[in-house]
């Protein structure tokens, strides 16, 4: 494998289960973000369920002060329901028994990497905990990446090295999060990012045979006008749920990035969670793997050679979500420009519902990017305290704050060009939208001329029809006159051509009378005057006298 594709993040699913059982990932639960960082006083707590608990004060109860007792034995505030809440126990939260794979890499004091190691914890293996009390070798930086954290392993990880249990509830939840404490000046903090982004992978169903450079798959896209919607017709708007892009197969999914870093002079320690594997999220092997590919740049290897700040070994694992962002935004350019051609060529209501789908996911990939802007900007505005030391070299400390600096501000401008690019694809997508309603619009109008030349055709029909009706009038009225069974046509019958006339008038009058009086609006009523239908039935007299009155009324005589 070269490193071309060594550094390709469009992930297979990790689970390695055949094509046939591979399932769409789950949509990730709405972030609760009041319960993202400690500096909130109420952690996982219902204020109006839990009132009359926040009144009385806690009762002291025996705590256990070893591992298993996390995190109640350092953070003696967080009750059992609230761990709960927060899906560190219970069964929403991680499994009590199970094995858990610990991926390590150190960075030493001359800046180069460590041969990578794996561990494996199964349940409540006290071996692992015995192993990370013994004494560290001196190292820079050690970072440990966890894939399916049992509770055990999470509760040792969380005692060793006093870890707030905020880290652990928003990586469980899916909270973006940035906060720093246990501050001890000119010596040691603890700084958490919990970070959000979106990856692309390729769906198993719709893979092509043989990988395709970026540059070669947009010619054969517009040669592909019939191609099938993949999970369109299942889609809703739901912006914590994968995005399918049915041109290419690919998939656009929420990822976590989920570090704690504890900066300590002697030596330094990088917490990495990752979800369970139906989330289809980066692994701990595979983030783990490209730690370990930092030490091949010689750029990188120049910065950790300059400075001993293990921050440079988070922001560097900042860099993953940058180019996952990237490529995300990459292949759904792809899919925009398909579907600009697909509007062009069709008018398929269906790219229509698409459409607004892709927007509103574009809509929430801004809040993304701009937490994304704030976890960099909280690294840069957040120096190591270890630097502040009084026995730091001062010429040191000042190049390694200018490295960070530089550092930050490359990857900032990075995270703008991606808004900037994710902003671009939003308007795109808006003038293909007015492009498909201006196409139906077309169709509509065409359809409307359409149906006006028929609708004269069929009026100059009609027209033809009510002449050859005008011509028959009078051979019809002359055979229903002779076929009257009165006495002047037909002898011997009873009915006289007076009774006929005296009917016709009557029934024709009684027609109207009704007709006028279920009229709201008519001539024959007061203008402008609501009427209930009994007084419009006596229109008649009504009418009348208003036209008696009217007559009676005297002219005004002319002044001149």
């Amino acid at each position: 494998m070269n490193v071309r594709e060594s550094m390709v993040f469009s992930l297979e699913p990790r689970s390695g289960r055949d094509v046939a059982e591979w399932r769409m990932p789950p949509r990730i639960p709405a972030p609760r973000h009041r319960h993202a960082a400690p500096s909130g006083p109420w952690p996982w707590m219902d204020l109006r369920s839990d009132f009359f608990q926040l009144a009385q004060p806690p009762q002291a109860q025996p705590v256990d002060t070893s591992w298993p007792g996390y995190p109640q034995n350092l953070f003696p505030n967080w009750t059992p329901d609230q761990t709960r809440r927060g899906k560190i126990t219970g069964p929403l939260g991680p499994p009590q028994t199970g094995v858990s794979s610990i991926y390590k890499v150190d960075v030493l004091l001359d800046g180069s990497f460590s041969d990578h190691e794996q561990f494996w914890v199964k349940d409540n293996d006290e071996h692992f905990w015995e192993d990370m009390q013994k004494q560290r070798p001196k190292m820079r930086v050690r970072s440990l990446f966890v894939d399916n954290m049992t509770l055990p392993v999470l509760q040792m990880l969380g005692t060793k090295y006093n870890v707030e249990p905020f880290f652990f509830t928003s990586s469980l939840n899916w909270i973006p999060s940035r906060y720093r404490e246990e501050v001890v000046p000119g010596k040691s903090d603890h700084i958490t990012i919990t970070l959000t982004f979106i990856r692309t992978i390729q769906n198993p169903l719709t893979r092509p045979p043989t990988p395709t450079p970026s540059t070669e798959t947009l010619p054969r896209l517009r040669d592909r006008p019939n191609t099938i919607p993949v999970f369109v017709d299942n889609q809703i708007i739901d912006t914590q749920a994968p995005l399918s892009l049915s041109s290419t197969g690919n998939i656009l999914l929420l990822d976590l990035l989920a570090i704690h870093l504890v900066r300590n002079p002697d030596s330094s320690t990088i917490l990495s969670y990752h979800p369970d594997a139906v989330w289809q999220t980066t692994s701990a092997r595979r983030l783990h793997s490209l730690v370990q590919g930092v030490s091949q740049s010689v750029y990188w290897q120049k910065i950790f050679a300059k400075s001993d700040d293990p921050t440079f070994v988070l922001l560097a694992i900042l860099w993953y979500a940058c180019y996952a962002w990237d490529e995300a935004l990459e292949v759904l350019y792809l899919h925009i420009n398909w579907m600009e051609s697909r509007v062009i060529s069709t008018n398929d209501m269906q790219l229509v519902r698409e459409l607004h789908i892709i927007e509103a996911h574009l809509l929430h990939y801004a809040s993304l990017l701009n937490d994304f802007h704030k976890s960099v900007t909280f690294v840069l505005q957040t120096p190591n305290p270890a630097m502040d030391a009084p026995a730091y070299d001062p010429e040191t400390r000042e190049t390694s704050h200018t490295l960070m600096k530089t550092e930050c501000e490359n990857l900032l401008s990075e995270i703008d060009r991606l808004e900037r690019s994710r902003v671009m694809q939003s308007s795109r997508l808006k003038n293909v939208m007015n492009l498909a309603f201006a196409t139906v619009n077309i169709e509509d109008s065409k359809d409307m001329r359409r149906l006006t030349e028929a609708t004269v055709r069929d009026s100059a029909a009609m027209k033809q029809i009510s002449y050859l009706t005008m011509i028959f009038i009078p051979a019809s009225f002359a055979a229903g006159v002779f076929g009257m069974n009165v006495r002047e046509i037909n002898p011997g019958t009873n009915g006289t051509l007076i009774h006929y006339v005296e009917t016709s008038i009557i029934l024709t009058a009684l027609t109207v009378w009704i007709i006028v009086a279920l009229q709201k609006n008519s001539p024959f009523h007061v203008e402008g005057e609501e009427m209930g239908f009994w007084t419009r039935l006596m229109w008649p007299i009504a009418y009348f006298r208003r036209r008696w009155q009217k007559m009676r009324r005297p002219i005004p005589k002319n002044p001149a």
